[in-house]
């Protein structure tokens, strides 16, 4: 049986209506997230417990950080830089101009720098999104197409193998992955989750090269085993909707998770007054530094 023992605790109120993304900044020490459907960018200091939102005026899926300063984001219909200084954004070329419908979801950086995001349907038609790579020099390559719902994305630790999660399907899925040019071959499942535990969304890896990725609708975070498959530990959260974690901390033993609460109904609020919360918990096996983009 699958280890449930790590007790979350709230670590922000945030009442948000999609919060996802989250990104541990090691160099500030502090935590970055979205608020999709708020179209804001948060920046949370765990030590103070301080968090800023910035209001971007547009849908924003994803952030990373980059070497020169500043973030990259997966905004609503493009790529864009964010001064961290100023707090304003500068527009890359926008991309899929004719799905107006699309806008960007879940994404990471891989270790040679580079920007992996996807964009979706925003009613979450099928087959409507794809998958981008942003390199350093800002050349865009859409890598996958006919994708759904993008979400979790993660490296191993030799940078050999990509992990991708697409929710339309309950499969954390492999690519035999060449660092040097970003090529994805050998595509295979594997992990398969059951429909009853929930759908996967975001995912990240831990210094053992063990997968945490988060189910929506099932209420937990769950350690999974790629090599084999196997469910290894559950962390429940008092919310239902729980979107994407990330390892942060000085040592990167916290696991911060995000949830939502967008789509529930009164009902399910009053039952679950906490949902759209950012939540930690404390991890006795180390995550992996999040990568920056070199460009």
């Amino acid at each position: 049986m699958a280890n449930q023992s790590h007790k979350p605790e709230l670590g922000l109120d945030a009442q948000a209506a999609l919060a996802e993304g989250p990104l541990w900044d090691a160099k500030s020490q502090r935590l970055y997230w979205v608020d999709i459907l708020g179209k804001t960018l948060h920046r949370f200091d765990p030590a103070t417990g301080r968090d800023e939102a910035f209001v971007l005026g547009q849908y924003v899926g994803c952030a990373v950080t980059r070497k020169k300063g500043g973030l990259m984001l997966g905004l609503e219909h493009c790529f864009a830089c964010w001064n961290d200084q100023t707090y304003k954004l500068q527009f890359l070329e926008r991309l899929e101009a004719e799905r107006h419908n699309n806008r960007f979801n879940d994404g990471k950086c891989d270790p040679n720098g580079r920007f992996w995001a996807g964009t979706m349907d925003f009613d979450a038609q099928p087959r409507k999104g794809s998958l981008y790579c942003l390199d350093p020099n800002h050349s865009v390559t859409k890598v996958l197409r006919n994708v759904s719902i993008p979400n979790g994305i993660t490296w191993s630790q030799d940078g050999r193998t990509m992990f991708f999660i697409d929710s339309a399907y309950p499969i954390v899925w492999a690519f035999d992955y060449e660092p040097a040019t970003s090529h994805l071959a050998g595509r295979r499942p594997v992990i398969r989750i059951p429909s009853r535990e929930g759908v996967p969304d975001g995912m990240t890896i831990d210094a053992e090269g063990m997968l945490w990725v988060a189910l929506w609708g099932g209420g937990c975070v769950t350690q999974w085993n790629p090599r084999n498959g196997k469910l290894l530990r559950k962390i429940l959260l008092p919310v239902s909707l729980v979107s994407s974690c990330a390892f942060g901390g000085p040592q990167l033993k916290v696991l911060y998770i995000t949830s939502a609460r967008a789509t529930l109904k009164p009902l399910d609020l009053r039952r679950q007054p906490l949902a759209g919360g950012l939540f930690r918990v404390e991890i006795g096996v180390p995550g992996t530094p999040a990568y920056e983009f070199d460009g």
